[in-house]
This record gives structure tokens, C-alpha cells and sequence, in this order.
């Protein structure tokens, strides 16, 4: 008896959320569905692919062989079809798309109306991460994303540098005066980040870690915070780009700001075997010349 391919499906989601229910909540099914699913899989083929315990679920190593040969003939099954779909055809199908949230507002949300009249076939499914997301996990088709890459396994296609700024409102500055030097800025309040502590080290020249007095998990969070008085921040253009040309915020000690640093650098991050290529390419196409980075 053949393995039905959604099952198939459910088996790597299983694997890739490290357990059931967390697939469950990735395929938007219940529990019951996908447990089933293995069971039957296991049932058909005769051996154990998942040893179960009470904490967490482990491969054996029939049942990795087994994930890598169905996840391979499983992506050349989409690929094939997805070519015979849009032969000849604008590109079609759902296309999930993450990003840190201000890049997600300042950039792709003023971009959405415009792609889907280019593109009406294309279902954008639109999410947003401070950290950055496994993209199997996510179950994310292309990730916008901000500083140096690490994953060696995606492939990345450069979007430009969206330069860093120290920037303040005016009214912080008529309060509390201008940093003339960047050991100055203990002497001010910062607006900084939770974490990751790289992006708390600002490129200045005389500058190390720079310890917020306000502490925030969001880019977006720390430019309200900045825009409403409450303190110095470091920001990418990209989101302020509007604020400086307004007036709203002001730049500052831009004779020690250093240039090209890893946090500059835009990229799209995705799989390179991705069976949703088309609807990737096109829509990182349409994307990169409209960013104002």
C-alpha cells in the first residue's frame, strides 16, 4: 500500500516542530489527525520512526533515512507540479513572508496593494518576528532580514544596507542638550534593546556597548519611544527616513559614525530548493528596487 502524501507531510512536520502538537498548531489540525497520521505510516512500512517519551520525540535511524528520501521525492513532486501549474502563467499559490516588524511596516506593507495587482495570484501570508525564525519550523517561504547571516543552508539574495542612525527629537534635545562625543551619551537617556546585546553596541568610533536606560524587543517600540522625547536611539534608515526629512528626529554625532557595519545589510533568506522558486523570485524581483533602505 502506498503512503498517502499528506500524511507524508504531517510525518516531516512532526519532525521539523520536534512534536505533535506543535505540528498540529503549524498545519492548523488537530492532535488527533496528526498522531494518527504516524501511527499509520508506521503501521504501512512495518517499523518505528518516532520513539515517543513523556519529554520528547527522537528519529530512529530508519526513520531518518525514511525523512530524508520522502522529504527530497516530496519536493521534486511539488516542483513538477508547480511547473506544469504555471507553465506559461503569471506564478500562483500562497507565498509566507516574515520580517521584523518596523521593515514589515516601513517597507513591505506599502508594497502589498501594488504586488497584488501585479501578481493577483500570489496569497501573501504575512508574519512578524524580533528574532529570526527557522523557516521549516515557521513553515516561512522567504524571510527578510536585518545584519549578518549565519545560516549557511539558505540562500540569501542581497537587498542593499540600510545605514544606522543616532537620532533623538528635538524636544529630548531642548531638554537635555546635544552629545558632543560619544562618551557623552552616559550622561543621556537611551533607548535601546532586550536583546540580541548586538544591537546595543552602536557604530560610533570611541563607542563600545552602549547600556539602555529603556530596554525594548521591538525596532518599532524603541523609534515611538524615541519620536515621543523619551531618549537617544540608533536606528536603521529605513524606518526613519520619513522622521529625519519631517524634522521629526534629528541626527547626531555624525563625525563618529563608521560606516558599513554587519547590522546595514538587508537580505531575503529561503531554501534553495524551495518548490515555491517562482512565487520567491517573483516577489523579491518586484520588492528590491521599490525598498527605500
Amino acid at each position: 500500500m502506498l503512503t498517502r502524501s499528506d500524511d507524508l507531510e504531517i510525518l516531516l512536520a512532526v519532525i521539523d516542530s520536534g512534536s505533535f502538537s506543535q505540528a498540529a498548531e503549524v498545519l492548523d489540525v488537530q492532535v488527533a489527525k496528526v498522531s494518527r497520521a504516524v501511527s499509520r505510516i508506521e503501521q504501512q512500512l512495518g517499523m518505528t520512526i518516532l520513539n515517543r517519551t513523556t519529554r520528547r520525540l527522537d528519529l530512529t535511524e530508519e526513520g531518518r533515512r525514511f525523512s530524508e528520501t520522502i522529504r527530497a521525492g516530496l519536493q521534486q513532486l511539488r516542483q513538477a507540479e508547480e511547473e506544469v501549474v504555471s507553465r506559461g502563467e503569471l506564478p500562483k499559490g500562497k507565498l509566507r513572508v516574515d520580517a521584523a516588524s518596523p521593515l514589515m511596516l516601513h517597507q513591505l506593507v506599502p508594497l502589498v496593494r501594488e504586488f497584488h495587482q501585479a501578481y493577483p495570484d500570489i496569497e501573501l501570508e504575512l508574519t512578524s518576528n524580533e528574532g529570526y525564525v527557522d523557516l521549516l519550523e515557521k513553515r516561512t517561504d522567504v524571510a527578510i532580514r536585518i545584519g549578518k547571516l549565519n545560516d549557511s543552508t539558505l540562500h540569501a539574495r542581497p537587498l542593499g544596507k540600510s545605514p544606522l542612525f543616532v537620532v533623538a527629537a528635538p524636544d529630548y534635545l531642548a531638554r537635555h542638550g546635544f552629545p558632543a562625543t560619544p562618551s557623552e551619551l552616559q550622561q543621556h537617556e537611551i533607548v535601546g534593546f532586550t536583546s540580541p546585546r548586538a544591537l546595543n553596541v552602536w557604530p560610533l568610533q570611541g563607542s563600545d556597548y552602549v547600556e539602555p536606560t529603556i530596554a525594548c524587543s521591538s525596532g518599532e517600540t524603541v523609534r515611538q519611544l524615541v519620536l515621543a522625547g523619551n531618549g537617544i536611539g540608533c536606528l536603521s534608515g529605513f524606518m526613519i527616513h520619513e522622521d529625519l526629512a519631517a524634522g521629526r528626529l534629528v541626527t547626531l554625532l555624525a563625525s563618529y559614525r563608521q560606516l558599513n557595519s554587519e547590522r546595514e545589510l538587508v537580505n531575503a533568506v529561503y531554501y534553495k530548493s524551495s518548490n515555491v522558486a517562482r512565487r520567491i523570485s517573483a516577489f523579491i524581483d518586484f520588492i528590491q528596487p521599490k525598498f527605500t533602505l
